[in-house]
């Protein structure tokens, strides 16, 4: 799954931190600083050694150039920057994948998961020995009605498909011990979607609640239109209750048609059959918007097969700051899911 000579040639032998903090980060020229200044001092003062993972998402903004203002007096701020932008999944997989830490936390860059409770975090799974504590969204007030209401349906929808082990309101601010992130890099997924694949695991978890803060500066880059792309990959690629919904679908059509087939056989046998529309129309509607529904579940899960026989990268790291060489934005130094 993990090409592990791209990610760890010319890599500069250093101690091993206890932590890694991994942040995703596309387009957060305003966020990133003010992250930065709540970040810092609460690694300082666990008093352990440290490294913060930047996963520049090929950021179109000025990010790139305060990332490299901030590492020059942060020297424990690690900067991976993807040649192209790949979207908020792939740059957690790098980071996972790339972390040295025995621990590894993730967590967004626009600050409505509190930095605050890493210390409460890595304290728990020092004290409990967990594998992972999940940042549990005990209240989401800040979010919008309707992002609220859909949040609630995908949590239902995803411990239904996954089991009561998926925590409800747990995003993918979390904690994970080496033996955690071991196991998910050996996993073949193509396309990981870490709220379902953690979980599953089954390893010993614990739970840290927080109030989600509303996003401390720019405007979001989840919108309903990724949000639907998500539960979509949740979907497909963690079940195949889909298709079984294709058959169950199938099955209603063929009961409908044999009962409108009865219903026609006894009206032309009493002589009493009418010309009409009515009836071929909803029935025509009914086989019809069935066929389209399991034909465009079947395309779902062949793209997904299409992709994984293709087995193209993810993405592209063009520069990681911890490389002896400093590869240049471009290079093709590359992380590569089986």
């Amino acid at each position: 799954m993990h090409n592990a000579a791209a990610s760890t040639r010319n890599v500069v032998d250093h101690p091993v931190p206890v932590l890694s903090v991994v942040i995703p980060i596309y387009n957060e020229q305003e966020a990133l600083p003010l992250t930065v200044a709540r970040l810092r001092p609460i690694l300082d003062g666990l008093g352990v050694d440290y490294e913060v993972v930047g996963i520049d998402d090929g950021s179109t903004d000025a990010t790139p150039v305060i990332m490299q203002k901030i590492r020059q007096d942060w020297p424990e701020l690690r900067i991976i920057r993807f040649a192209r932008n790949s979207g908020h999944q792939a740059a957690l997989t790098a980071g996972i994948h790339r972390a040295f830490g025995e621990y590894v936390v993730s967590i967004d860059a626009d600050l409505q998961d509190p930095p605050e409770k890493i210390a409460e975090m890595f304290a728990l799974a020092r004290e409990k020995d967990l594998d992972i504590v999940y940042g549990v969204r005990g209240d989401r007030g800040t979010d919008t009605f309707f992002k609220r209401r859909t949040a609630g349906a995908y949590y239902w929808l995803m411990r239904k498909l996954v089991g009561k082990n998926m925590p409800n309101q747990a995003g993918d601010f979390r904690l994970l011990s080496r033996a955690a992130v071991d196991a998910l890099k050996s996993l073949p997924e193509h396309q990981p979607v870490y709220r379902l694949l953690v979980p599953w695991l089954g390893f010993n978890s614990g739970e840290v609640v927080y109030v989600r803060e509303e996003r401390v500066a720019g405007s979001t880059h989840y919108p309903l239109s990724k949000m639907v792309r998500l539960a979509l990959d949740s979907i497909t690629n963690f079940s195949a209750a889909p298709l079984r919904l294709a058959t169950w679908l199938g099955l209603l059509s063929f009961l409908v048609c044999f009962g409108l087939a009865v219903y026609t056989t006894f009206q032309y046998a009493f002589g009493s059959t009418v010309p009409g529309w009515s009836s071929l129309f909803i029935g025509m509607l009914f086989i019809g918007g069935v066929q389209l529904v399991c034909v465009g579940l079947l395309g779902e899960y062949i793209g997904r097969i299409y992709s994984a026989v293709q087995a193209r990268p993810a993405y592209f790291v063009g520069y990681d700051s911890a490389e002896r060489d400093g590869a240049a934005p471009g290079a093709k130094t590359s992380d590569h899911p089986a």
